[in-house]
């Protein structure tokens, strides 16, 4: 099967289990309730990327660690999500290090299946507009060698893509610090690309954003259906989650 007009997106994701997955929304959720709204959010990107799928050549995967873990994410994804391996075991450069790892191995196995183009996103935003999977897609399929950054509210990126899997965007990165983005640009710069940047959006990982979720986000957001009844039935209206 020829791949090269189709762009992968991978989504960088945890299993949906308690005590694993949303830590950081642990208080005010549950674990239990956290690994509930981590499986809501896989399910409504995965179901957001099929429907970009029909607009623009996509398929859409999970990338997970670790091996044998694809059987935790039964019934979290939308149909035709495949599996990619990212758990950073291979070898790297030395200057690729912590997540990076995760993201370059992501990188190189998609780019490995014959796809031409390769996106990855983050597991925290389930109501990421769908154009925007679209408008990266769109980018990376015109000619000439680039990378697509969507920048994340708190410096760091939702989503990267490219058309080769340059080590040099994920070396010498601050992982988890607002200084993400930024370090990266630059790491695009120094190799000559030309850089396309989308609309900044927001992950949701703390009680902050979790507020915001919970009031809702108004178009061109992604409707989060399965996310939305996930919040209903935890009640967050009950929770003091501005307090946290």
């Amino acid at each position: 099967m020829d791949r090269s007009g189709i762009c992968a997106i991978g989504v960088m994701a945890k299993a949906p289990k308690p005590g694993y997955a949303k830590t950081r929304l642990c208080p005010p959720l549950s674990p239990d309730q956290a690994a509930a709204l981590s499986a809501a959010f896989l399910r409504d990107i995965t179901e957001s990327i099929a429907l970009a799928a029909r607009e623009i050549p996509i398929h859409g995967y999970i990338a997970y660690a670790p091996t044998g873990a694809e059987h935790l994410f039964d019934g979290c994804l939308a149909d035709g999500t495949g599996f990619v391996l990212a758990d950073g075991s291979p070898p790297m450069p030395p200057a690729v290090q912590g997540f990076g790892r995760c993201l370059l191995h992501a990188a190189q196995a998609l780019f490995a299946a014959g796809f031409g183009a390769v996106c990855l996103l983050n597991a925290d935003g389930p109501t990421l507009p769908t154009a925007f999977l679209v408008e990266a897609t769109r980018a990376l399929s015109a000619p000439g060698q680039r990378v697509v950054l969507g920048p994340a509210d708190d410096g760091g990126y939702y989503l990267i893509g490219m058309k080769w899997p340059y080590a040099h965007l994920f070396a010498d990165i601050a992982w988890s610090t607002g200084d993400v983005a930024a370090a990266t640009y630059a790491r695009a710069v120094a190799l000559g690309l030309d850089v396309v940047t989308l609309p900044s959006w927001y992950d949701v990982d703390d009680a902050a954003s979790l507020a915001r979720l919970a009031v809702g986000d108004e178009p061109p957001a992604y409707e989060a259906p399965v996310t939305r009844a996930c919040l209903a039935g935890i009640g967050l209206d009950r929770l003091d989650i501005a307090a946290q």
